[in-house]
C-alpha cells in the first residue's frame, strides 16, 4: 500500500559553527545574521525556515517537498524523493551542513555523510502549532542565530484570523494521484491536525495514517466537506471528478459540492505558514 509521504522536522542541535564563520545583513526593520554554510535540505517545512532565516542563497540542494519559496529551486539543486536520493548526487554539491527529519535518510546514509565530513542534523516533527514554533527555534540555533522571534511571532499574527464557526464541520481529506491513487486521511496525519487547528474534525475516527478510499469510509464518514490539494484535485478531474467518486454523491460534501481545495505545501508543511494555512482552511469552511 502506497502511503502519502508527507515529511516536516523539529531539528536538534547536533554541531556548531564560529560566529566569526558568518555576515551580518541589514533588513529594514533588523539586522540578520547570514552564515557561510553551504546547506542541503531534504524536508519543505525545513527548507521555508531556512529561507525566512536568511539562508536560501546557502541552500546547494533540495528535495521534493521544497517548494516554496518558489526561487529555491531556481538556486538549489533538486535531488528529488528522498526515497530514491542519491547521497552521490547529494556529496557532488559538497554541503557543510544537511538538515533531514528521522524519515528521510537510512542509518547507512546519514553515516556515509558523517563519513565524508558533513555535520547532520536529524529531526523528528511534531504536528503542532508549538511543535512548528519550536522548529524554527532550533533550527535558528543550530545556526547561531537569535534573529528567529519574528517568524514565530509572523505565526501566532495569522492565528489570530480564525473565526469560531458556527458547528464543527466534519472534514475528508482526500490524497489522489491520479483516479487510480486516492487515500484519505485517519487519526494521527498531518490532516487532522491542521483541519483541527483551523476548527473542523477530521471525517475518519476509525483508523491511523492513510489508507486506500473506499465507498464505505467515504458514506460512513459523511464529511460537510471533503478538502483536497489542488495538484491532486486537478488529478481526477476537478469538482466534477470528485462528485464521480463512489460513495461521495450521498454524503453532505457531496449533495452540496462543498469541494476544497488547497496548496498542497501549505496545507500539510507545518512550517512558517501554518497559521496562514489554518486561517485559509477557517475561511473556506465558513462558505
Amino acid at each position: 500500500m502506497k502511503k502519502l509521504f508527507i515529511s516536516t522536522a523539529i531539528l536538534a542541535l547536533l554541531a556548531s559553527c564560529n560566529n566569526k564563520d558568518a555576515e551580518t545583513v541589514a533588513t529594514d526593520k533588523t539586522e540578520v545574521a547570514i552564515s557561510n554554510e553551504k546547506i542541503v535540505s531534504l524536508n519543505g517545512a525545513i527548507t521555508e525556515i531556512l529561507a525566512d532565516l536568511g539562508e536560501e542563497n546557502n541552500l546547494v540542494g533540495v528535495d521534493v517537498t521544497s517548494t516554496y519559496p518558489t526561487s529555491v529551486k531556481e538556486k538549489a539543486k533538486d535531488l528529488g524523493h528522498v526515497r530514491s536520493l542519491s547521497i552521490e548526487a547529494l556529496l557532488a554539491l559538497k554541503p557543510t551542513k544537511v538538515f533531514a527529519t528521522d524519515k528521510d535518510l537510512t542509518p547507512e546514509q546519514i553515516a556515509q555523510l558523517k563519513n565524508a565530513g558533513i555535520s547532520v542534523e536529524i529531526v523528528k516533527q511534531d504536528f503542532s502549532v508549538e511543535g512548528t514554533k519550536e522548529l524554527v527555534k532550533t533550527i535558528a540555533t543550530s545556526l547561531h542565530k537569535t534573529d528567529y522571534e519574528a517568524i514565530n511571532t509572523k505565526i501566532d499574527t495569522d492565528l489570530k484570523a480564525l473565526k469560531p464557526l458556527a458547528t464543527k464541520p466534519k472534514v475528508l481529506f482526500i490524497y489522489a494521484r491520479g483516479a487510480g491513487n486516492l487515500m484519505v486521511a485517519g487519526k494521527n496525519t498531518p490532516m487532522e491536525k491542521i483541519i483541527a487547528i483551523a476548527g473542523g474534525e477530521n471525517a475518519i475516527s476509525e483508523f491511523e495514517d492513510f489508507k486506500p478510499l473506499t465507498p464505505e469510509a467515504v458514506v460512513k464518514g459523511n464529511p460537510d466537506y471533503i478538502l483536497m490539494f489542488d495538484k491532486g484535485l486537478e488529478s481526477i478531474g476537478g469538482v466534477d471528478g470528485v462528485l464521480k467518486l463512489e460513495g461521495v454523491a450521498t454524503t453532505n460534501a457531496g449533495k452540496n459540492k462543498k469541494i476544497i481545495a488547497m496548496d498542497g505545501a501549505l496545507l500539510s508543511g507545518f512550517g512558517p505558514r501554518v497559521g496562514q494555512a489554518a486561517a485559509q482552511l477557517n475561511q473556506l469552511l465558513q462558505k
